[in-house]
């Protein structure tokens, strides 16, 4: 049995989360290409010829910290989600890294990332590929008390 709520019991912690990841995500490339616009003049704007590359490491380096940091990356929190473990605990480093690297693989094969986002969306917990090959699960943020 899982520790997660139950979709069918609780669907409030899994409802409207495919929609709130695509925001989330469109934050975090907006948040991630001012990272690096940010970072650009320390390069002496050499960076202007790997942007890709700067965007692609700032992007991992982002994704992993702020998981890590509270589960969601800034554009999570703003939708008001998270990412639980397989055992309903906030991401630590070693699983925020795991899931970023799942993501970046993902990305890197649009196969692979359609078959995310169609599991995003017909799966009862709204995960992804990374998310089920790892047991994690995004949902609503809890209520803190």
């Amino acid at each position: 049995m899982s520790p997660h709520p139950d979709p069918d019991h609780q669907p409030q912690f899994y409802e409207g989360i495919p929609s709130k990841r695509f925001v989330a995500w469109l934050v975090d490339c907006v948040l991630i290409a001012l990272i690096c616009l940010l970072i650009l003049p320390f390069t002496l704007f050499t960076g202007i010829f790997f942007f890709g590359l700067l965007m692609l490491v700032v992007g991992f380096a982002y994704r992993v910290i702020t998981l890590a940091s509270g589960s969601a990356t800034w554009g999570m929190r703003l939708m008001a989600m998270e990412i639980r473990s397989a055992q309903d605990r906030p991401l630590d480093l070693g699983l925020a890294f795991a899931h970023t690297l799942g993501y970046s693989v993902s990305l890197a094969m649009p196969l692979l990332q359609v078959i995310s986002v169609v599991l995003m969306c017909t799966s009862a917990r709204r995960q992804g590929l990374t998310d089920m090959v790892l047991g994690t699960v995004p949902m609503n943020r809890r209520q803190r008390g």
